[in-house]
């Protein structure tokens, strides 16, 4: 598909059908009160893309337009509080991996690893000591 050829580019915070009915299962289900269920909740899909428009637009959670159907900045920072609490992020992070491996849809000629991202391990080979340079201690300038 060419975009720019009459077809409208979908925006980064749009979450499609496909995406998630990947994304839906991994969300912890929340029962109402029965006793007081107060506010109903607002649809964890449009709370989803609201934090995803945040994030994409950088703007601050207050300043999140009602307009735009996500529910408050607030709800949107709670929900996501609510799915780190329940470790949604690495589960999600590992279902998009494992789907882009088996479509055979990941590059790592581009990934790069330094020794931040691996443990070194201890107790290499000892060299010798190394030679020293000089032919003793420094003198004393003070």
């Amino acid at each position: 598909m060419i975009w720019g050829c009459g077809v409208a580019r979908p925006k980064p915070w749009e979450v499609d059908d496909k995406l998630w009915a990947v994304i839906e299962p991994l969300l912890p289900k929340v029962e109402r009160r029965s006793r007081h269920p107060g506010r109903k909740r607002h649809p964890d899909r449009l709370v989803f893309q609201g934090i995803l428009f945040v994030l994409h637009t950088r703007i601050a959670w207050e300043h999140l337009p009602q307009e735009l159907g996500f529910g408050s900045g607030m709800t949107c920072w709670r929900r996501l509080a609510e799915w780190t609490e329940a470790g949604v992020w690495p589960r999600l992070h590992e279902v998009l991996l494992a789907k882009l491996r088996g479509a055979n849809a990941l590059d790592f000629s581009r990934a790069a690893v330094d020794g931040s991202h691996i443990r070194a391990l201890k107790g290499g080979p000892r060299r010798d000591e190394a030679p020293s340079t000089g032919a003793g201690r420094a003198a004393n300038t003070t």
